[in-house]
């Protein structure tokens, strides 16, 4: 009996129109789900590859290239895991995780560029600082640091991915490796991290480099951050080991 492979496309063919009828989906997966739903096939046209004599033709369709789409975006996906794995260094490495409230989300919507660039530069100077001090390490450390918009179910979920080394160099340039294969404590990160972003968002709206979303009264994003940094620090950030 032939196998028959199930991908992401056919269970979108399948069952994606029912779903979408009984959920409220936002523009964005809807784009997505159409380009994948398209990738290709005659919808986004194609060529012909033929021998010599014309005797064997093939039709190549084109592909949607949407980084969502598990058809194009996994060669892509693959190459830049092997250019990021040569940059590792010969060391311990920890995966720290930075995220993104919730309720910060329409905020980010409505400023992605600007709120890309205070997230990246709020998980830099939290890491840098933290390993800076001799309490924790005395050095600074290597960071490499990637961004993530979506959960795996297409649900907005900004957040970064962190590779933190397991050490660093100290001023006199020499290596000092992190006490007992423990990075840093996840309160502590989480406690810094958040009062970083919130001041960072804080000072960006106060300068106007970040619009408030639609319906949002300046008062009512004031109160928000308020809220935000009496709130309980868990879920702002997680700290695993890896190697």
């Amino acid at each position: 009996m032939e196998a028959h492979q199930i991908t992401l496309q056919t269970i979108l063919e399948q069952g994606y129109d029912t779903y979408a009828h009984d959920h409220a989906l936002p523009g964005y997966v809807c784009r997505a789900v159409q380009a994948m739903l398209a990738c290709r096939t005659a919808l986004l046209g194609g060529h012909v590859q033929s021998g010599p004599q014309g005797h064997i033709e093939r039709i190549w369709y084109n592909s949607c290239k949407h980084r969502m789409c598990p058809q194009c975006a996994w060669l892509q996906i693959e190459r830049w895991l092997v250019q990021q794995k040569a940059r590792l260094l010969a060391c311990d490495h920890y995966h720290v995780i930075f995220t993104l409230p919730s309720e910060l989300q329409d905020v980010w919507l409505a400023n992605v560029a600007a709120m890309t660039q205070l997230l990246c530069a709020s998980v830099h100077d939290t890491v840098r600082e933290l390993l800076g001090e001799p309490k924790y390490l005395g050095a600074t450390p290597g960071i490499l640091a990637t961004l993530h918009t979506w959960t795996q179910t297409l649900r907005l979920h900004p957040h970064i991915h962190a590779l933190v080394t397991g050490g660093g160099l100290t001023r006199t340039g020499q290596w000092l490796a992190v006490p007992n294969g423990f990075l840093l404590p996840s309160r502590v990160v989480m406690a810094l991290f958040r009062g970083k972003r919130l001041a960072a968002i804080r000072r960006a709206w106060h300068q106007g480099q970040l619009q408030l979303p639609a319906g949002m009264r300046p008062q009512r994003g004031e109160n928000l951050l308020h809220k935000l940094g009496r709130a309980p620090t868990a879920g702002w950030c997680r700290v695993r080991r890896g190697r």
